[in-house]
């Protein structure tokens, strides 16, 4: 029996119709970072001049990196101190995690979460004298005016007693440096002298 074959020429066309039709690129990976828990300290993005009381204390960026799964703060202080954090959100935990690093040789860590509309963080660093780790703790809290508080405070007993270490306001920068603030705490910011366990200002 014969079987019916195409001509050389038609079926060689149906090969290079075949071979001409482009592969589908593969679909992109879903984001990693994409959760809300993720977007919970955005409100701290951006290029901010930062004031503790009238004084200007530092400017300070936060940017964005890693395709949006973490937050890295570049610290520069009116006394030339400078420091970087990097601040990621994780999900096994369920907590947001700081390691933050400073010109003055300041190592923190800590962790906490988001709540009531502020982010809180704590962790503690061993004393070379052999005496109670420093607890340190640290909120910031977005404001109705587009300002952030920043409040550091630190204790040497575990606890029971606890001193500010920085308490500021953050401005965003818009062009020329805006005018030091004057009076927009309520209540005013508390000046008690700065601890010996972490440097004045961020």
């Amino acid at each position: 029996m014969l079987v019916p074959t195409l001509p050389l020429a038609a079926a060689v066309a149906l090969v290079a119709a075949g071979a001409a039709q482009p592969t589908p690129p593969p679909a992109p990976p879903p984001p990693r970072c994409d959760a809300p828990e993720h977007r919970q300290f955005d409100f701290w993005l951006g290029e901010w001049d930062v004031y503790e009381g009238e004084a200007l204390a530092g400017t300070n960026r936060i940017e964005t990196i890693l395709d949006g799964c973490a937050l890295r703060e570049s610290w520069v202080g009116s006394s030339g101190m400078r420091g970087t954090s990097l601040n990621s959100f994780s999900p096994r935990d369920r907590r947001w995690h700081q390691t933050w690093v400073d010109s003055n040789g300041l190592l923190l860590e800590l962790a906490g979460t988001f709540e009531n509309g502020r982010i809180e963080l704590a962790g503690r660093v061993p004393q070379p004298d052999g005496a109670a780790d420093a607890m340190h703790r640290i909120t910031w809290e977005p404001r109705a005016d587009g300002t952030v508080r920043q409040h550091w405070q630190a204790s040497r007993d575990g606890g029971v007693s606890w001193s500010d270490v920085f308490d500021g306001i953050y401005r965003q920068r818009r062009g020329d440096r805006p005018p030091p603030l004057r009076g927009s705490l309520d209540p005013p910011l508390a000046r008690t002298p700065a601890s010996a366990t972490a440097p004045r200002s961020r």
